[in-house]
C-alpha cells in the first residue's frame, strides 16, 4: 500500500500539536532546524552531489542542475532565512478586525492556522526548508513531494528537520517527506480530501495543470511565470538595458525570469541592435518576429514561443507598434504572473498598470522582484497567479485562514 495517505494522516493528526504552540515554541523550533542544518550541512551536501551527477549523466540542463544544486554559500542562506522567520511578525491569533454589536457580543476576526499544507514541487531543494520554515512559523503541519532529481537532497534535508522539530518538543510529523516520486504519489494527494487542507503545485505549466485538473481539494496555483518587458516609446533606453539584462540573465530557471521582450516600434531601431549584443554576450538565444530577426538578428520565433516558460538562456523578441499592442500581446500569452513597463511617461505606466492582469506589476524594475523576500515577507511558499485565496507571493499570513470568534453574556438570538 502506498505510504501518502498514511503520511498525510499522520501530519493531520500533528495538526493540532503544531496549532497550540507558542509562538515562542515554533520560534525556538525555527532556530533548531537553522543549528541543525548547519551542523549537518557536510551530509547534506553529499545527498545533494548523488542528486547533481545523476542530473548531469542524464543530460540535464545547465539551468535546472543550477536549480538543484546546493553549495556551502546556499546552505548558509537557507539557514538564514530559518531564522529570518523567527524575527518575522507572527500571524496566528491576529485580529483582523473586531467590533461590538448592538446587542453587546464583542466579535473578533482572527488569523489561525489552514492546518495541513501539501506542496508537490520540482527541482529546488530550497523548498524543502522554505516550505517547513513557513508551515511551522505559522501554526501548520505539511506534506512534502519533491520531485526525484532532488530525492537524495529532500531526504537528507527532512530527516534533518524532523529531529529538529522533536527535540523542540512537537511532532516530529509536523513535517513529512513523501519519498514516493511517482506520478501516483501526486494523484494519491489530489484525492487527499479530509486530510490536507491545501494543497500547493509548485513547478512547471504540466505538473501545476495536472494537479489542478486532478485534485479534490482546494488548490493554489503557482509559478510558471511567462514574464514581459515593454519598452515603451518613452523609455531611457539605459534603464531598458540594464533591466532586461537583469530579468533574463540573472537567474533564468526561476519563475520571475523575463521570457519575452517587447519593444516599441519608435524606439527598435536604437534600441534592439544594442540589447541584442549585451544579450548574446551572455550567452542568451533569441527569437522574434520579422523586425526582430533584422534589427536584433534574432532567429525566428514559432507560435510556441511566445508562450513558452524557457527557464533557460532563451529570449523571444516582438517590435509592437504601441502600448496597446503590447498590452494585447501580454493578454493573450501571459500567464498572471509579472510584467514590467520601462518608460518615463506617467500616464503610459498608469495605463499598463490598470490594464494588464498579472500578479505583479512592474514600473521601471526587474520582472526579479517578484519575490517574497525582495518584498520583504521572508521567505515564500510560492507565488499565486490565481485571485483567491491569495495571490503573488505567498508567504505567513497566506498560509492561514480566518475564525470569528464572538464573545457575549447570555445573548439569544430572538
Amino acid at each position: 500500500m502506498s505510504a501518502v495517505l498514511p503520511l498525510c494522516a499522520a501530519a493531520k493528526a500533528a495538526a493540532p500539536a503544531m496549532a497550540r504552540a507558542s509562538a515562542a515554541q515554533r520560534n525556538a523550533a525555527l532556530e533548531a532546524m537553522a543549528a541543525a542544518l548547519e551542523a549537518a550541512q557536510a551530509s547534506v551536501l553529499a545527498a545533494n552531489e548523488k542528486d547533481v551527477g545523476a542530473a548531469r549523466a542524464g543530460g540535464t540542463s545547465t539551468a535546472m542542475i543550477d536549480r538543484l544544486t546546493l553549495t556551502p554559500q546556499r546552505m548558509t542562506a537557507i539557514s538564514d532565512a530559518l531564522r529570518e522567520l523567527v524575527t518575522a511578525k507572527d500571524p496566528v491569533g491576529e485580529v483582523v478586525r473586531g467590533f461590538a454589536l448592538p446587542n453587546g457580543l464583542q466579535v473578533r476576526q482572527i488569523r489561525v492556522p489552514l492546518g495541513v499544507i501539501a506542496m508537490v514541487y520540482e527541482g529546488r531543494p530550497n523548498v524543502t526548508v522554505d516550505a517547513a520554515g513557513l508551515a511551522v512559523k505559522s501554526g501548520n503541519a505539511c506534506v512534502l513531494r519533491g520531485s526525484s532529481s532532488a530525492i537524495h537532497s529532500n531526504t537528507a534535508l527532512a530527516g534533518v528537520l524532523r529531529e529538529a522539530l522533536s527535540g523542540c518538543g512537537l511532532p516530529a510529523d509536523g513535517v513529512c517527506l513523501i519519498e514516493d516520486t511517482s506520478r501516483e504519489s501526486v494523484k494519491e494527494l489530489t484525492r487527499a480530501r479530509g486530510l490536507i487542507d491545501l494543497l500547493i503545485p509548485r513547478g512547471g505549466a504540466g505538473l501545476i495543470q495536472s494537479v489542478v485538473a486532478d485534485s479534490q481539494v482546494p488548490v493554489v496555483e503557482t509559478g510558471v511565470g511567462n514574464c514581459h518587458v515593454y519598452v515603451d516609446r518613452a523609455a531611457d533606453l539605459d534603464m531598458a538595458e540594464a533591466i532586461i539584462l537583469n530579468a533574463k540573465v540573472q537567474r533564468p530557471s526561476v519563475c520571475n525570469a523575463a521570457e519575452t521582450l517587447l519593444v516599441h516600434r519608435a524606439v527598435a531601431e536604437a534600441f534592439l541592435p544594442r540589447v541584442a549584443e549585451e544579450l548574446r554576450q551572455a550567452g542568451v538565444e533569441l527569437v522574434g518576429d520579422t523586425a526582430a530577426q533584422q534589427l536584433a538578428g534574432a532567429g525566428p520565433a514559432t507560435d510556441a514561443d511566445w508562450d513558452t516558460e524557457f527557464l533557460d538562456l532563451r529570449l523571444s523578441v516582438r517590435v509592437v507598434d504601441d502600448i496597446d499592442q503590447a498590452i494585447g500581446h501580454i493578454a493573450q500569452h501571459g500567464t498572471l504572473h509579472t510584467e514590467a513597463i520601462v518608460t518615463e511617461d506617467r500616464s503610459a505606466a498608469r495605463r499598463f498598470v490598470t490594464d494588464v492582469d498579472a500578479a505583479a506589476v512592474m514600473v521601471n524594475a526587474s520582472t526579479r522582484f517578484t519575490d517574497g523576500g525582495e518584498f520583504g515577507f521572508g521567505a515564500e511558499i510560492g507565488i499565486s497567479t490565481q485571485k483567491l485565496h491569495a495571490r503573488g507571493p505567498m508567504g505567513l499570513q497566506e498560509l492561514t485562514t480566518t475564525k470569528y470568534v464572538v464573545e457575549g453574556d447570555g445573548q439569544v438570538r430572538e
